[in-house]
């Protein structure tokens, strides 16, 4: 099991960035897909961002230009770089592992507050 930690969130106002990250322990990050995943209050979780262990990212068309996924793999870390920030993408954002979301495994996640 590959255990997540996400930070970075805060308050911004719009137009504004955030750099969120996600710092893994566990076995073989190396080779696992991450994803970063947002929800807003009374609303279901969506999944934002994702990086497969070769490099390749996909990102949900709400945020496609605006944000970019990475990953440190020297480090153990995935980033979510966000930029042209808008309110409607205040949520608690998370990282997690395909195996982790299988379990129902969520870690605490950081909270992205957009300002008006």
């Amino acid at each position: 099991q590959v255990q997540l930690v996400e930070s970075g969130g805060g308050l911004v106002q719009a137009g504004g960035s955030l750099r969120l990250s996600c710092a893994a322990s566990g076995s073989r990050f190396s080779i696992r897909n991450i994803s970063w995943y947002r929800q807003a209050p009374g609303k279901q979780r969506e999944l934002v961002a994702t990086i497969t262990s070769g490099g390749y990212t996909t990102y949900t068309d709400s945020v496609k230009g605006r944000f970019t996924i990475s990953r440190d793999g020297a480090k153990n870390t995935a980033y979510l770089q966000m930029n042209s920030l808008k309110p409607e993408d205040t949520a608690v954002y998370y990282c997690n592992t395909e195996d982790n979301v299988r379990r129902g495994y969520w870690g605490q996640g950081t909270q992205v507050t957009v300002s008006s």
